[in-house]
């Protein structure tokens, strides 16, 4: 019979072993195991107990699951012949990769997979660090962690923490959640008569020369507050708050109506932020552009409508969705593909019938620059626009003729024809690929910045700006240009 019998040796040394366990190792031929490195083997082995190990497969390979793969495979290709016995540290189904593949595998294969005894590490860690799992735990292979799955509020057990280069990759990932300096756990053998724990801050955590494949690394959940700054479920939870019965008056007060114009603001404080090339300040904006993001969806939440997960689904969704070059079987490129193939995803997501236009994907509550913009490059993607940007110049000129002579009558044609001049210097800054709404709130800065230097002109002469003539002023004005402002 094409057989896997899997065994766990347990966490501790021979008098742990359960009893059934042991027996089954005794009759066992021929027996295989993942490593020899574990305190019941050498018990073992002095009773005459023959096995073959496959410590050797960890050195053929730079990556843990290769190994893991290669264990399989090896083990599969053994059953063929009949039933054996394959042993593994701890329990089989805690944090044993191998045991996952074969059990995925072994079917496919005709073989059968059979899990036995073993007693589980994480109850020789439960005891050794006198902790109760009720109250929460996590248990992450140190192999392969990644920061966005740790939970600091609860017990963490990071396993697998072989040697000094996992230990190192663990330290990173937990740096950047918890303070260089937080108190960490080493726990070597638990359950066993070699049993070590060893205290470090975590920055010292890769400095221990004694780890094996019996560590694990535990971390006390975080009870500090403040250190929970750095989670997006904390910041939910102040929101929450700040909305809640007992929150911000101001806060309690908002709704999507109220809080449009603080998105507006918010954005163009980032943009000015971006343009100062200042990180610290660039952070700072980017948390208020979030804030208001979590407003609404807070707002959402609490009219019983949608909530912040429902904002990031649907996000999710749709930048997979818009990425099939990357998360599907399309190709593309160059940007020039990934625009392509986004316009005609959206396109097929938005539908259309005979009456729509295409200028409808045009959002109308888009600032009036950034519209004119936007409706251009919508009839240019159909070929309704100039090949060379001299014919683009003849329209201003032609706009600025046309306004100049309603100017002239008073005409109440005025706002048109000044409109239509605004327009076309819009399809000017397109033809030389200048952001017209980005280039008219550089000049609104720099006219900010050079106007203060003349009010502090004025102020420093003690005089008020009714005492100046526009040419005492002007100069001012000069002096701010030449200062480079």
């Amino acid at each position: 019979m094409k057989k896997i019998r899997i065994l766990g040796l347990g966490a501790g040394d021979l008098e742990q072993l359960p009893l059934g366990v042991y027996r089954a190792l005794k009759n066992a031929s021929p027996l295989y195991l993942r490593t020899k490195e574990h305190p019941v083997v050498k018990e073992l082995e002095q009773e005459g107990l023959v096995f073959t190990s496959f410590d050797s497969t960890y050195e053929k390979h730079e990556q843990f699951q290769a190994v893991y793969e290669e264990i399989c495979s090896n083990l599969l290709e053994a059953a063929e012949k009949g039933e054996i016995t394959y042993v593994v540290p701890g329990h089989p189904l805690v944090a044993e990769q191998t045991v996952q593949l074969l059990l995925e595998k072994g079917p496919n294969k005709g073989v059968t997979i059979e899990i036995g005894g073993g007693q589980s590490f994480l109850d020789a860690l439960f005891q050794a660090m006198k902790i109760d799992p009720i109250e929460g735990f996590q248990l992450l292979d140190g192999t392969s962690l990644k920061r966005n799955e740790i939970e600091v509020k609860q017990h963490l057990i990071i396993g697998q923490v072989y040697d000094q280069f996992v230990a190192s990759e663990v330290k990173l990932a937990l740096m950047d959640i918890l303070p260089y300096d937080y108190d960490t756990y080493i726990v070597t053998a638990a359950g066993s008569k070699a049993e070590r724990i060893k205290k470090v801050p975590l920055y010292e955590l890769d400095r221990e020369v004694e780890l094996n494949n019996l560590t694990s690394v535990y971390i006390p959940p975080v009870k500090d507050e403040t250190i929970l700054y750095k989670r997006f479920a904390k910041i939910r939870e102040i929101i929450a708050e700040l909305r809640g019965p007992n929150g911000c008056p101001w806060d309690k007060k908002q709704t999507h109506e109220s809080l449009k114009k603080y998105l507006i603001e918010e954005a163009y404080e980032l943009i000015e932020a971006i343009n100062e090339d200042d990180i610290d300040h660039i952070i700072e904006e980017l948390g208020d552009v979030l804030l208001q993001v979590l407003l609404h969806a807070q707002i959402g939440e609490d009219d019983g409508f949608f909530s912040i997960d429902d904002v990031i689904e649907g996000l999710s969704d749709k930048m997979i969705r818009r990425h099939p070059h990357v998360f599907g079987d399309k190709t593309a490129e160059t940007e020039a593909d990934v625009l392509k193939n986004w316009q005609e995803i959206k396109n097929e997501e938005k539908g259309g019938t005979d009456e729509s236009s295409l200028l409808d994907q045009v959002g109308k509550s888009l600032p009036n620059l950034m519209a004119a913009e936007e409706i251009q490059k919508k009839a240019a993607k159909v070929g309704f626009d100039w090949k060379e940007v001299e014919p683009a110049w003849e329209k201003v000129k032609e706009e600025l003729r046309e306004f100049e002579v309603e100017a002239l009558k008073g005409s109440d044609q005025m706002p048109n024809e000044f409109g239509d001049i605004l327009f076309a210097l819009v399809n000017i800054a397109r033809f030389y690929k200048i952001d017209p709404e980005e280039a008219l709130f550089q000049t609104n800065q720099k006219f900010r910045r050079r106007f203060f230097y003349v009010e502090q002109r004025v102020r420093e002469s003690g005089r008020t700006f009714e005492d100046f003539e526009l040419e005492q002023l002007d100069q001012f004005w000069e002096e701010a240009k030449e200062k480079g402002l």
